[in-house]
């Protein structure tokens, strides 16, 4: 990995407005190639430092964004970079935790790529389509393209494909049904948004069970139900949520039959989704057979592998940095449902902004035992039990300190000087002085031989920093409570 960081010599002059007019080029060109969440989440506080020969020298922000931008990036990064400036071969990055305190050396992403206009929306998370009726927001964020496939969900998510492709042909009325927080709102709203794509001018209301009814009672206390009715029929997609709290309202049941049967015969797309199958809902027969007519399909428990993958995207939404061992952890013991995952995620991120605690497996574990109801089942249910104040180990600290800074263990020991490992070794050196008892001569030993006086300036330099760093205080601290120094 550290071939791939710079170890270049000081970047040639350039004018800092043709540095910045070539990384906004480069920009330019990769936004349409990477999902708008992730381009945001990784290139959001990144600069272009200069030009060295023919080598583009990128900025990260944070040490963790290295190794996901040589994984995922680097490549396009590159094609983008030669489009825009032709004599550039190669990119290295530099991580610069400066650049996420001087944003003017930067772009604004948001403002130099507004996210492109929806619907125009009221206040309230409603929209109205026509006079007399209302349908929910169907928010942006849903969409086919990040709902995370798996064995659980396959057969709901093609048919949602299909009828997105194609409204009110095959699968029609399309019945999802499934748990609390296994994807029917996404997957509804999701369906929503690509049709609406294709057929910009379609009218689609998205509504839930108790909104239905909510109008029917108003239409009836105003005696307006043959005006309602017909508006209802105007509608070209019905998708409406949590059809099983129409269990007995017989009246609304009566007024959703004729809307859902005018809707049919005009062969317009009716959406449903319910907790359990058609059969088990205790509707009226005629409500129960339409509903079994069309395509039934079930969302259950993610597995494993969907799990981890929902992780991994979710993490990206958030921008959030975890490390994989972490995210398997979550997803081997949070196995409830998708807003199970979601939740511990949602407390990871609030730790990570409010005390710059980068989640680890430890930290997650004292989050899930906080969530758990029963602290009497914290081991058993977490799985691992956070251990109290302990003496550090030298495995510990250089294993910490090689996640945290994305650099391995033998080039910190090794005899590399570039900056991206040169700062992960005296911070490790630092971290071995103040929690073990050991000497500077030993601690010297263990890197390669090295002097103990070069110990000591490394473990100098990084005391002096402290009193005028605060990101570097923050990172010591993340690091302090990994190797389980500290709370």
């Amino acid at each position: 990995m550290t071939s791939s960081v710079s170890s270049v010599s000081p970047p040639r002059a350039l004018a800092r407005t043709d540095i910045r007019a070539v990384w906004q080029d480069v920009l330019t060109r990769l936004e349409p190639q990477i999902p708008r969440s992730q381009f945001i989440t990784w290139f959001r506080d990144t600069a272009a430092l200069g030009l060295d020969g023919s080598t583009l020298i990128v900025g990260l922000p944070l040490p963790m964004s290295l190794n996901w931008h040589l994984e995922h990036y680097r490549a396009m990064t590159l094609q983008a970079a030669q489009e825009a400036e032709p004599s550039v071969t190669q990119v290295v990055y530099k991580v610069d935790v400066s650049l996420k305190e001087d944003r003017g050396r930067g772009f604004d992403l948001l403002q130099l790529f507004p996210e492109r206009k929806q619907r125009k929306l009221p206040g309230r998370g409603e929209v109205k389509v026509a006079e007399g009726i209302v349908s929910r927001i169907l928010s942006p964020r849903y969409t086919m393209e990040n709902f995370i496939v798996g064995t659980s969900n396959r057969l709901a998510f093609a048919a949602c494909q299909a009828v997105a492709t194609r409204p009110g042909d095959r699968y029609n009325p399309l019945f999802l049904y499934g748990g609390v927080g296994l994807g029917k709102t996404h997957l509804l709203q999701a369906t929503g948004n690509a049709i609406l794509r294709q057929m910009p001018k379609a009218m689609i209301v998205y509504t839930t069970t108790e909104d239905f009814t909510n109008q029917v009672i108003e239409a009836i206390t105003q005696q307006k139900m043959e005006p309602f009715r017909r508006r209802y029929r105007l509608v070209d997609v019905l998708i409406i949520d949590d059809v099983q709290f129409l269990a007995k309202k017989e009246r609304t049941q009566e007024e959703f039959f004729h809307t859902f049967n005018a809707l049919y015969e005009d062969r317009k797309q009716i959406i449903i989704s319910a907790d359990r199958p058609p059969a088990e809902l205790h509707l009226d027969d005629r409500l129960t057979s339409r509903f079994e007519r069309g395509m039934i399909a079930d969302l259950s428990q993610p597995d494993y592998e969907t799990r981890l993958a929902i992780l991994m995207e979710k993490a990206r939404e958030y921008e959030l940095f975890i490390d994989m061992t972490v995210l398997q952890f979550i997803a081997e013991h949070a196995t409830r449902n998708v807003r199970e995952l979601e939740g511990i995620l949602m407390q990871a991120v609030a730790q990570y902004e409010l005390e710059q605690r980068v989640p680890t497996v430890r930290s997650i574990a004292e989050i899930m035992a906080k969530l758990n109801k029963d602290p009497h089942a914290e081991a058993e249910t977490v799985g691992f039990e956070t251990p109290p104040k302990k003496r550090a180990t030298f495995q510990d600290v250089m294993e910490a300190v090689s996640r945290y800074y994305s650099v391995s263990v033998q080039d910190m020991i090794g005899a590399s000087r570039v900056r991206e490992v040169l700062i992960p070794r005296q911070i490790a050196m630092y971290l071995l002085k103040k929690h073990m008892d050991i000497s500077y001569v030993r601690i010297g030993e263990c890197f390669s031989g090295r002097d103990h006086t070069t110990v000591m300036n490394a473990v100098q330099r990084v005391e002096g920093r402290l009193h005028t760093d605060p990101q570097l205080l923050r990172e010591l601290r993340s690091l302090e409570r990994e190797i389980g120094v500290v709370q």
